[in-house]
């Protein structure tokens, strides 16, 4: 493993864990040669999802697309990473455990939607504003209603 300071190709891993999910490994390792530290995560390479747009174009699903959605939607919240990060793994791992490697965009926005409303209602409400596409203050009015319902 090369080092991201030095790129020295030899380091020591000092700590292994497995992440909360099970889903990779944690290591922790140190280079010989500048003795900085840093972390490197191993996890399974599985099938690509693909994603089908409503156009019914086809992509490959991208991580930190997902992730840089929520982000945006959680922007100026106080909500820790390490929440997001959690968020997205159910995310992904949802989508994995699916019986299809294709996967509609709808099915993608909907758990975001759903995962979202749990985490922070300000949060569901700017994502689902842009993922439901608002048309007018009635539509976000009625989706304000809903969730204060519940």
């Amino acid at each position: 493993m090369k080092c991201p300071y030095c790129n020295y190709e030899e380091t020591q891993v000092i700590d292994t864990r497995e992440t909360e999910n099970l889903e990779a490994t944690r290591r922790r390792r140190e280079c010989l040669k500048c003795n900085k530290r840093f972390t490197t995560y191993e996890r399974v390479e599985e099938a690509e999802i693909i994603v089908v747009k409503k156009d019914g174009k086809r992509e490959r699903f991208e991580r930190q697309k997902l992730t840089n959605g929520i982000l945006k939607a959680c922007e100026k919240r106080s909500i820790p990473l390490e929440k997001i990060e959690k968020l997205v793994d159910e995310i992904e791992s949802d989508l994995r455990k699916r019986d299809s490697v294709e996967v509609e965009s709808k099915i993608v926005g909907e758990l975001v939607m759903r995962k979202l409303k749990t985490l922070d209602k300000i949060a569901y409400i700017r994502f689902a504003s842009v993922y439901k596409e608002f048309e007018d203050l009635e539509k976000f009015e009625e989706e304000l209603e809903k969730l204060m319902k519940k």
